[in-house]
């Protein structure tokens, strides 16, 4: 067996799970999860009417490099939403069977074990795909702390200079799972700087772009790029690639639609990658995923949602709590040390008590230079309709009010 699958952590889910071994939730309460970050809106109507009028292309084995029409679909959303120029469908765009599948598949592309003391850079805390993608790659994984003076931003000037010269690859997540920070446009040319001197590859994780908060969407890393002039020459886009989903976007977890874009000697060598292990998707998926690319309605409909959730559910929180409402993404990233119990020991009382669900923070960190920086956080994930998430968080109050009268 693979020596390295010795090395993966149980998943977060999979910890909460024993967490709670032996609890009964007080069954006076409805269960309501917070925990998981699958998204509860429903599927637009017309998206499933595009999937199910296409059911006759099961009769075909689809391509890994997907049909002309869906990727000319990603290109013009991409051009569209970003403002750069036109991408080139064939050469800078590759569907994928939802972003996880493609994160985990880049590390095995990108990193050259035979090179000494590999590393894969991520924030912590981090999705967990990125650390098992670096261990079953032959890498290690470097971790770099979120901190919440710098809005959960990473500090990279942190990072000994004897440590850049091992990175092969850096994921990066805007907006961020958990935290919901997104990077600014000097934080990606201080970035960009780092990858063009020591030559690693850049993986952006941007499947919570559309779910966003204030007025203005977030900078994405094509975007940033453009403005800082890497879009064009020889190698447009030099040493990055980008990750992103209909998952969220257009509330279709189950289809597993994504794409990957950027740098086209990046997406070359994945393309051929994938042919060899990655799954080829399905003509129906793509059929629908043309037409949830190519509609913004469904996404401004479904923004509304969580904007409305999160300007009703984060001033109630913050009675007991302390948290703040993220630039983008659709979880709170909450410190409850105010409570007087670790993030362990809140998860476990309040699932008990009042029957709601939350991860803890440190499941979603690893100890890293002294701290695990989840550690007293939890990670409630929104993605239910209004009234539940109001009714959780009035739970969660109670629940931190009961503390104190204890």
């Amino acid at each position: 067996m693979n020596p390295h699958l010795d090395k993966l952590h149980p998943y977060p889910f999979e910890k909460l799970r024993q967490l709670f071994v032996g609890v009964t939730p007080n069954p006076a309460f409805a269960p309501i999860s917070l925990g998981i970050g699958e998204p509860k809106h429903p599927t637009p109507a017309f998206i499933q009417k595009a999937l199910s009028h296409a059911v006759q292309g099961l009769a075909n084995y689809p391509t890994t490099a997907g049909s002309d029409a869906l990727r000319g679909a990603i290109a013009g959303w991409l051009e569209r939403r970003y403002g750069i120029p036109a991408l080139n469908p064939a050469t800078q765009v590759l569907p994928v069977n939802g972003s996880r599948e493609a994160l985990f598949g880049i590390a095995h592309c990108v990193v050259d074990a035979a090179q000494p003391g590999p590393l894969v850079m991520s924030p912590n805390p981090f999705y967990q795909i990125y650390e098992g993608a670096a261990f079953l790659a032959g890498a290690e994984p470097y971790f770099v702390n979120s901190e919440p003076g710098r809005n959960f931003a990473c500090d990279y000037t942190s990072v000994p200079d004897a440590i850049w010269p091992r990175v092969q690859l850096l994921y990066l997540c805007s907006p961020g799972n958990p935290t919901g920070a997104t990077l600014s446009l000097d934080d990606w040319q201080q970035l960009f700087a780092l990858a063009d001197r020591h030559g690693f590859v850049i993986a952006a994780d941007e499947c919570y772009s559309e779910i966003y908060h204030g007025s203005a969407a977030p900078l994405g890393a094509l975007e940033a790029a453009h403005q800082l002039g890497r879009s064009g020459g020889e190698r447009p886009y030099a040493n990055l690639i980008v990750f992103s989903s209909l998952s969220k976007r257009s509330n279709v977890p189950g289809m597993r639609s994504g794409f990957v874009a950027g740098d086209p000697a990046v997406i070359k060598k994945f393309l051929l990658y994938r042919t060899y292990c990655g799954g080829a998707m399905s003509p129906p998926v793509q059929a629908a995923s043309i037409a949830a690319w190519n509609d913004e309605t469904h996404v401004q409909e479904n923004r509304n949602k969580y904007r409305e959730k999160f300007h009703l559910v984060t001033p109630m929180l913050k009675q007991v709590m302390d948290v703040e409402l993220p630039d983008a993404g659709f979880y709170l990233w909450a410190d409850v040390r105010r409570s007087g119990l670790t993030d362990t020991e809140f998860a476990r009382r309040l699932y008990a008590e009042y029957n709601v669900t939350v991860l803890p923070g440190s499941y979603l960190a690893r100890e890293a230079h002294g701290i695990n920086p989840g550690q007293n956080r939890i990670r409630m994930a929104l993605v239910a309709e209004v009234d539940e998430g109001v009714e959780a968080a009035t739970r969660i109050v109670q629940f931190c009010q009961a503390l104190k009268q204890q």
